[in-house]
Protein backbone atom coordinates (compact mmCIF):
# COMPACT_ATOMS: atom_id res chain seq x y z
CA UNK A 1 0.00 0.00 0.00
CA UNK A 2 1.33 3.38 -0.79
CA UNK A 3 2.00 6.38 1.62
CA UNK A 4 0.34 10.04 1.50
CA UNK A 5 3.42 11.22 3.44
CA UNK A 6 6.73 11.74 1.90
CA UNK A 7 9.90 10.93 3.29
CA UNK A 8 12.52 13.51 2.20
CA UNK A 9 14.92 11.63 4.42
CA UNK A 10 14.73 8.36 1.99
CA UNK A 11 13.41 10.09 -1.35
CA UNK A 12 14.12 12.90 -3.26
CA UNK A 13 10.92 12.91 -4.67
CA UNK A 14 7.29 11.73 -3.91
CA UNK A 15 7.42 10.07 -7.52
CA UNK A 16 10.61 8.04 -6.34
CA UNK A 17 9.04 6.96 -2.88
CA UNK A 18 5.98 5.84 -4.79
CA UNK A 19 7.89 4.17 -7.43
CA UNK A 20 9.71 2.23 -4.72
CA UNK A 21 6.16 1.32 -2.81
CA UNK A 22 4.47 0.05 -6.47
CA UNK A 23 7.85 -2.36 -6.75
CA UNK A 24 7.67 -3.57 -2.90
CA UNK A 25 3.65 -4.67 -3.66
CA UNK A 26 5.05 -6.01 -6.43
CA UNK A 27 7.43 -8.36 -5.14
CA UNK A 28 5.08 -8.78 -2.38
CA UNK A 29 2.43 -10.04 -4.69
CA UNK A 30 5.44 -12.30 -6.35
CA UNK A 31 5.90 -14.03 -3.76
CA UNK A 32 2.09 -15.31 -3.68
CA UNK A 33 2.60 -17.39 -6.89
CA UNK A 34 5.36 -19.82 -7.99
CA UNK A 35 8.51 -17.96 -9.82
CA UNK A 36 9.44 -18.69 -12.97
CA UNK A 37 13.06 -20.07 -13.91
CA UNK A 38 15.38 -18.52 -11.15
CA UNK A 39 18.29 -16.31 -13.13
CA UNK A 40 19.52 -15.69 -9.72
CA UNK A 41 20.04 -17.37 -6.60
CA UNK A 42 22.03 -15.95 -3.30
CA UNK A 43 22.53 -18.23 0.12
CA UNK A 44 23.49 -15.88 2.89
CA UNK A 45 24.37 -17.43 6.13
CA UNK A 46 21.88 -16.20 9.23
CA UNK A 47 22.77 -15.30 13.01
CA UNK A 48 20.42 -14.74 15.36
CA UNK A 49 17.58 -13.62 13.17
CA UNK A 50 19.98 -11.41 11.50
CA UNK A 51 22.58 -11.10 8.26
CA UNK A 52 25.83 -10.06 9.70
CA UNK A 53 26.90 -9.69 6.45
CA UNK A 54 23.90 -7.58 5.02
CA UNK A 55 25.93 -4.53 3.41
CA UNK A 56 28.20 -6.34 2.34
CA UNK A 57 25.97 -8.66 0.67
CA UNK A 58 23.65 -5.81 -0.93
CA UNK A 59 27.03 -4.26 -2.45
CA UNK A 60 27.83 -7.07 -3.77
CA UNK A 61 24.08 -7.76 -5.42
CA UNK A 62 24.55 -4.22 -6.76
CA UNK A 63 27.31 -5.27 -8.88
CA UNK A 64 25.00 -8.94 -9.93
CA UNK A 65 23.25 -9.00 -13.64
CA UNK A 66 20.22 -10.63 -14.29
CA UNK A 67 19.32 -11.24 -17.63
CA UNK A 68 22.47 -9.23 -18.73
CA UNK A 69 21.00 -5.57 -16.76
CA UNK A 70 22.46 -5.00 -13.33
CA UNK A 71 19.83 -4.42 -10.95
CA UNK A 72 17.44 -1.89 -10.22
CA UNK A 73 17.96 0.43 -7.24
CA UNK A 74 14.24 -0.30 -5.91
CA UNK A 75 15.36 -4.15 -6.12
CA UNK A 76 18.35 -3.41 -3.69
CA UNK A 77 16.24 -1.21 -1.10
CA UNK A 78 13.61 -3.90 -1.40
CA UNK A 79 15.97 -6.48 -0.78
CA UNK A 80 17.71 -4.70 2.25
CA UNK A 81 14.95 -3.34 3.88
CA UNK A 82 12.98 -7.21 4.08
CA UNK A 83 15.78 -8.68 5.36
CA UNK A 84 15.71 -5.93 8.35
CA UNK A 85 12.09 -5.95 8.57
CA UNK A 86 11.45 -9.50 8.08
CA UNK A 87 13.54 -11.83 9.49
CA UNK A 88 13.46 -10.26 13.18
CA UNK A 89 9.33 -11.17 12.93
CA UNK A 90 9.49 -13.68 10.33
CA UNK A 91 7.86 -17.24 11.29
CA UNK A 92 11.22 -19.54 10.51
CA UNK A 93 12.10 -22.67 12.79
CA UNK A 94 16.43 -21.44 12.53
CA UNK A 95 17.23 -18.27 13.41
CA UNK A 96 20.41 -19.27 12.72
CA UNK A 97 19.82 -20.73 8.92
CA UNK A 98 20.83 -19.35 5.54
CA UNK A 99 18.41 -16.92 3.83
CA UNK A 100 17.72 -17.79 0.32
CA UNK A 101 16.81 -14.73 -2.32
CA UNK A 102 15.19 -15.63 -5.67
CA UNK A 103 15.24 -13.53 -8.57
CA UNK A 104 13.67 -14.80 -11.58
CA UNK A 105 13.81 -14.32 -15.30
CA UNK A 106 11.19 -11.86 -15.23
CA UNK A 107 12.84 -9.45 -12.63
CA UNK A 108 10.31 -10.99 -9.60
CA UNK A 109 12.09 -11.78 -6.37
CA UNK A 110 11.30 -13.79 -3.06
CA UNK A 111 13.18 -14.62 0.32
CA UNK A 112 12.97 -17.83 1.74
CA UNK A 113 14.77 -19.00 5.32
CA UNK A 114 16.17 -22.50 5.61
CA UNK A 115 18.16 -24.16 7.77
CA UNK A 116 21.59 -23.66 7.88
CA UNK A 117 23.84 -27.58 6.22
CA UNK A 118 26.99 -27.23 7.16
CA UNK A 119 29.67 -28.90 4.51
CA UNK A 120 31.75 -31.84 5.38
CA UNK A 121 35.45 -32.32 5.09
CA UNK A 122 36.33 -31.44 1.64
CA UNK A 123 39.91 -31.95 -0.16
CA UNK A 124 41.75 -29.40 -1.60
CA UNK A 125 40.39 -30.38 -4.85
CA UNK A 126 37.09 -30.74 -3.51
CA UNK A 127 37.07 -26.89 -3.17
CA UNK A 128 38.66 -25.79 -6.12
CA UNK A 129 35.83 -28.12 -8.03
CA UNK A 130 33.01 -25.44 -5.72
CA UNK A 131 34.82 -22.80 -6.81
CA UNK A 132 35.32 -23.69 -10.54
CA UNK A 133 30.93 -23.93 -10.39
CA UNK A 134 31.06 -20.37 -8.90
CA UNK A 135 33.45 -19.28 -11.27
CA UNK A 136 30.80 -19.98 -14.12
CA UNK A 137 28.12 -18.45 -11.88
CA UNK A 138 30.53 -15.32 -11.63
CA UNK A 139 30.45 -15.22 -15.85
CA UNK A 140 26.57 -15.23 -16.04
CA UNK A 141 25.31 -12.65 -13.15
CA UNK A 142 29.33 -11.12 -12.37
CA UNK A 143 29.81 -12.03 -9.12
CA UNK A 144 30.84 -15.80 -8.23
CA UNK A 145 29.43 -16.87 -4.53
CA UNK A 146 32.28 -18.86 -3.67
CA UNK A 147 35.96 -17.96 -4.57
CA UNK A 148 38.85 -20.18 -3.84
CA UNK A 149 42.28 -19.08 -1.77
CA UNK A 150 45.47 -19.55 -0.72
CA UNK A 151 48.02 -18.43 1.81
CA UNK A 152 51.11 -18.79 0.13
CA UNK A 153 54.57 -17.15 1.85
CA UNK A 154 52.89 -14.63 3.84
CA UNK A 155 50.06 -13.35 1.36
CA UNK A 156 46.69 -14.28 0.49
CA UNK A 157 46.14 -14.97 -2.86
CA UNK A 158 42.74 -14.87 -4.82
CA UNK A 159 41.41 -16.89 -8.29
CA UNK A 160 39.80 -14.01 -9.26
CA UNK A 161 40.52 -11.00 -11.20
CA UNK A 162 42.11 -8.02 -9.97
CA UNK A 163 39.09 -5.88 -11.08
CA UNK A 164 36.69 -8.22 -10.57
CA UNK A 165 33.74 -7.79 -8.01
CA UNK A 166 33.90 -9.87 -4.79
CA UNK A 167 31.40 -11.59 -2.76
CA UNK A 168 30.63 -10.30 0.79
CA UNK A 169 32.46 -13.03 2.61
CA UNK A 170 35.62 -12.65 0.36
CA UNK A 171 35.68 -8.81 0.35
CA UNK A 172 35.62 -9.30 4.57
CA UNK A 173 38.11 -11.66 3.88
CA UNK A 174 40.02 -9.14 2.24
CA UNK A 175 40.18 -6.60 4.55
CA UNK A 176 41.17 -9.00 7.38
CA UNK A 177 44.64 -9.95 5.46
CA UNK A 178 45.04 -6.09 4.87
CA UNK A 179 44.42 -5.07 8.72
CA UNK A 180 46.48 -7.68 9.38
CA UNK A 181 49.29 -6.48 7.45
CA UNK A 182 49.40 -9.10 4.57
CA UNK A 183 49.41 -8.52 1.09
CA UNK A 184 46.53 -9.36 -1.63
CA UNK A 185 47.34 -11.52 -4.72
CA UNK A 186 44.93 -12.26 -7.37
CA UNK A 187 45.15 -14.96 -9.78
CA UNK A 188 43.95 -15.97 -13.09
CA UNK A 189 43.57 -19.85 -12.08
CA UNK A 190 44.30 -22.19 -9.12
CA UNK A 191 47.05 -23.90 -11.34
CA UNK A 192 50.36 -22.28 -9.74
CA UNK A 193 48.03 -22.07 -6.24
CA UNK A 194 50.04 -23.05 -3.85
CA UNK A 195 50.00 -23.22 0.05
CA UNK A 196 47.33 -23.29 2.28
CA UNK A 197 44.09 -23.47 1.03
CA UNK A 198 40.64 -22.86 1.49
CA UNK A 199 37.34 -21.67 -0.02
CA UNK A 200 35.54 -18.64 1.03
CA UNK A 201 31.83 -18.70 1.01
CA UNK A 202 28.68 -16.61 1.23
CA UNK A 203 27.03 -19.75 2.74
CA UNK A 204 29.73 -20.97 4.82
CA UNK A 205 32.12 -18.36 5.71
CA UNK A 206 35.74 -19.85 5.37
CA UNK A 207 36.21 -23.61 4.87
CA UNK A 208 39.69 -25.15 5.27
CA UNK A 209 40.48 -28.13 2.64
CA UNK A 210 40.59 -31.32 5.06
CA UNK A 211 44.40 -31.67 3.94
CA UNK A 212 44.98 -28.19 4.13
CA UNK A 213 48.87 -29.38 5.22
CA UNK A 214 50.68 -27.77 2.64
CA UNK A 215 52.54 -24.33 3.19
CA UNK A 216 54.20 -22.93 5.98
CA UNK A 217 52.73 -23.43 9.23
CA UNK A 218 52.46 -19.50 9.90
CA UNK A 219 50.40 -19.52 6.08
CA UNK A 220 48.39 -22.63 7.92
CA UNK A 221 48.00 -20.67 11.20
CA UNK A 222 46.90 -17.26 8.86
CA UNK A 223 44.14 -19.00 6.97
CA UNK A 224 42.77 -20.36 10.28
CA UNK A 225 42.99 -16.91 11.86
CA UNK A 226 40.78 -16.11 8.74
CA UNK A 227 38.44 -18.67 9.24
CA UNK A 228 38.02 -17.47 13.03
CA UNK A 229 37.65 -13.95 12.22
CA UNK A 230 34.87 -15.21 9.78
CA UNK A 231 33.20 -17.62 12.24
CA UNK A 232 32.95 -15.21 15.28
CA UNK A 233 30.02 -13.21 13.50
CA UNK A 234 27.62 -16.19 13.18
CA UNK A 235 28.50 -17.62 16.78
Amino acid sequence: MTSDAFDSELFSSADEQRAYEEFCEQQERAQTFQLDAPALVCRWRMAKRQVPLLNRHIRALSQRTVNGAPLSHNMLSWAKQHVEWSLAEGDYTDPNGVLMLVIDINGNAAMTVGSYEPLGELTAGQLTQRAEDARAEQAETGVAPEVLCAVQEGALHIVADADESLCGSMTLVVQLAETLGHDIVFANSSDALAGARFLVSDEHGVVLAADCESGTPEDQELARTLQRGVAKLFA
